[in-house]
């Protein structure tokens, strides 16, 4: 019986890439914006930055990444207190199922996070630095390229992209489907303005009922909002917020564990624990020694 191959199915190929870029801006840093023909990608990696999409603005904590879609203006600046530091990537993709990053913004996972740091350790391998230089137009190929470096950027980039969109859309398994467009100017400043709030109570014990009150919003609404950009409630969301707070803290290692839960308006220090293990997957002793860990990895 002769064999029959199977043509595996490719539903994105990332054609070619633009740019890669690691950049530490000051926290006075300001770019009126720009247009292109292709993908952009931001990630905060440090820190925290207000982006605009065709005149909409978003606030990037670090942890969370935006896609800029095919001619769409955006611009970037710093908040005024916290110097940034930001993974940027541009590059070509015509697959349909790309139109589900347009105006999200989303948490990466330590997967996702890990792909990046690859992307970029791989473009150490093949490109000429520098990667901090926001006014690069062609990247230029080392003389004498690692193997294979090249190919392990676009099979980590479409790995990334492709998980991010199945993680995002359970709803068709193997067919994504394109997300509505974030165009009504009234709920993106809605969603802004409850997520400016949370950022202002970050270190406070919020509850559903205050968010709606303070905002002006009904809870039904308010859910509803979120679960469309975040695929999850207010409070979830919050949570996740406070957390990724303390994970900072816990890197800088100026506080113990009781000195951040009380300063992040946690009841007492085993709550805390109990909702960084549930959010994190680890305890905080766990996550320090393992950022300590990497640390001395690299």
């Amino acid at each position: 019986m002769p064999f029959e191959a199977l043509n595996l199915r490719e539903e994105l190929s990332v054609c070619n890439i633009v740019t890669i870029h690691y950049f530490e801006y000051m926290n006075t840093f300001d770019f009126p914006g720009e247009s292109h023909d292709f993908w952009e990608l931001v990630c905060v990696d440090k820190g925290e930055v207000i982006i605009t999409a065709d005149d909409i603005p978003y606030i990037l904590k670090r942890g969370q990444i935006f896609f800029h879609a095919p001619n769409q203006f955006h611009s970037l600046r710093a908040n005024g207190r916290t110097a940034p530091n930001l993974v940027v990537i541009s590059f070509h993709c015509k697959a349909g199922c790309m139109e589900f990053f347009r105006d999200r913004v989303m948490d990466i996972t330590e997967t996702e996070r890990t792909l990046l740091a690859s992307i970029i350790s791989e473009a150490r391998n093949c490109i000429r630095p520098p990667f901090d230089n926001p006014y690069t137009e062609k990247m230029q190929r080392l003389e004498e390229p690692v193997f294979g470096a090249e190919q392990l950027i676009k099979l980590y980039m479409e790995q990334m992209l492709l998980l991010m969109i199945r993680r995002g859309d359970q709803s068709a398994p193997g067919d994504a489907h394109p997300v509505k467009s974030v165009t009504q100017h009234n709920e993106s400043i809605l969603y802004q303005r409850v997520v400016n709030y949370l950022e202002e109570h970050i270190r406070e014990h919020m509850t559903i009922e205050e968010i709606c009150k303070a905002n002006l919003i009904g809870r039904s609404q308010l859910q509803k909002l979120f679960r469309e950009r975040n695929r999850c409630g207010v409070i979830y969301y919050f949570s996740c917020r406070k957390i990724e707070l303390a994970k900072q803290l816990i890197r800088e290692n100026h506080h113990n564990f009781t000195q951040i839960s009380d300063d992040l308006g946690y009841t007492s220090v085993h709550y805390f624990s109990r909702q960084f293990k549930k959010i994190a997957g680890m305890t905080p002793s766990e996550y320090a020694s393992s950022i300590k860990g990497l640390a001395e990895r690299r």
